[in-house]
């Protein structure tokens, strides 16, 4: 397309408009209507106005905005039963994950760490109202796991038992608190 001094054009891939003021060679200079200079080439310009004006249906630039538009994300990410009834806290009463080093500890001593931070979670999960939590404290010979049982049966609205075998094994507790209801 040949562009003259005088012609209305518009700029293809913006909002510009404006009069063609200079032609020279392949550089076309543009006086835009908000009075700017700016220099294209022909294949960026398109004249509107008179004869050779392009029309362009409704439907054809309901086409064009359908295709540059960014797809919205109808399907949203659907839990299955049993992520739903995940637990929502996890508290690790290994010994080597609540203390740097059990060097010089007796074994009650480790017990009473365990036991003072399984307590410590316990109160603040009722406090924060989360409605699982599970304990792991591993298999070894047991003294721990009836200790918290021991812990658990000093509350009340809590029903403890034996957590998802296939996530934790024979090593974890969970416990839910029962909501009160007013």
């Amino acid at each position: 397309m040949s562009f003259k001094v005088g012609d209305q054009v518009e700029v293809l891939d913006d909002t510009t408009q404006g009069v063609v003021v200079k032609v020279d060679g392949k550089k076309i200079t543009v006086e835009t209507t908000e009075g700017f200079l700016l220099h294209f080439v022909a294949s960026e310009l398109l004249k509107i106005g008179g004869s050779s004006h392009i029309k362009v249906s409704n439907y054809e630039v309901a086409q064009i905005k359908a295709e540059k538009e960014i797809p919205k994300n109808r399907h949203s990410k659907k839990l299955r039963p049993k992520e739903r009834n995940a637990p929502k806290m996890e508290v690790d009463l290994h010994i080597n994950k609540l203390t740097p080093s059990t060097k010089g500890m007796s074994n009650y001593e480790m017990l009473n760490i365990q036991l003072d931070t399984a307590k410590r979670q316990l109160d603040f999960a009722i406090r924060k109202k989360i409605q699982k939590v599970v304990f792991i404290h591993g298999v070894g010979e047991g003294i721990l796991k009836e200790e918290l049982q021991y812990l658990f049966k000093r509350y009340d609205n809590i029903r403890y038992y034996d957590a998802d075998y296939q996530k934790y094994g024979m090593g974890a507790t969970e416990v839910y608190f029962f909501q009160k209801t007013l």
